[in-house]
């Protein structure tokens, strides 16, 4: 078994290896896997940071990458001779080549600023600014970045941000913390689960998911939200935790 780092912006995970396969979930720039298996131009990996398995494209892998640092924002502006803008995720893991006034070289001839990356140890307290960030983003299943997330995703880029593991889909997430069935009363940093969908409380009247049906990251009142779902879906809420 062999350990790489990605230096794909972002890196598709397949549930076959072949690109007409579902896409399971997603690997940032600079993220860390482990090759279990080589199948022609394709690898089985796990993740290191919430033991997701899949298939990748053997492509864009590197070995010993010495990660320092971890981009803040949704979406991070690489600076390179390239005209066409392009931008790193939320939460992609930097190496450092060399450092310039105000700006890191994290990759040959590829930049991005200071103030827009944190160290690799920071932890942020401040789950609302992170995922309001990703208000109005494309609904994509599988996907965990501002190009398209899905609502596990976005509960789980916040611990994996603040270095601790949580599974990857809602099936896992809802048994990996106690809570309860039922409360009268929501407040800030509920986590409300249903069977396959996930949301999480900004107040005690607005929530934040990432809403299949319309498509997009919304803030939406809790009540009408558990009542949409139960009339559209006849989904009952199946649980609800602290973060």
């Amino acid at each position: 078994m062999t350990d790489l780092y990605s230096t794909s912006i972002i890196k598709n995970i397949y549930k076959k290896p072949s690109k007409k396969s579902e896409i399971t979930s997603q690997i940032l720039y600079g993220e860390k896997i482990r090759i279990l298996k080589i199948k022609n131009r394709w690898l089985r990996i796990r993740t290191f940071n919430d033991n997701y398995s899949g298939y990748i494209k053997n492509e864009k892998l590197k070995k010993g990458l010495k990660i320092i640092f971890k981009t803040n924002k949704s979406k991070t502006r690489i600076f390179s001779q390239n005209k066409k803008k392009k931008f790193l995720p939320f939460n992609s893991r930097l190496p450092v080549i060399s450092v310039k006034k105000k700006f890191i070289e994290f990759e040959r001839g590829k930049w991005v600023k200071r103030k827009d990356i944190k160290l690799i140890n920071h932890k942020e307290k401040n789950f609302v600014r992170i995922l309001k960030s990703f208000t109005n983003c494309k609904y994509t299943w599988g996907g965990k970045s501002y190009k398209g997330i899905d609502c596990s995703a976005l509960i789980q880029l916040y611990y994996l941000y603040n270095n601790k593991f949580f599974p990857r889909d809602t099936k896992d997430q809802i048994s990996f913390k106690k809570g309860k069935k039922k409360l009268i009363k929501f407040s800030k940093g509920d986590i409300i689960y249903w069977k396959g969908h996930v949301a999480i409380c900004l107040s005690r009247n607005k929530l934040i998911h990432a809403y299949g049906p319309r498509k997009k990251v919304l803030i939406m009142n809790i009540k009408k939200t558990i009542e949409l779902i139960n009339e559209t879906a006849k989904l009952k809420v199946k649980k609800i935790i602290k973060i």
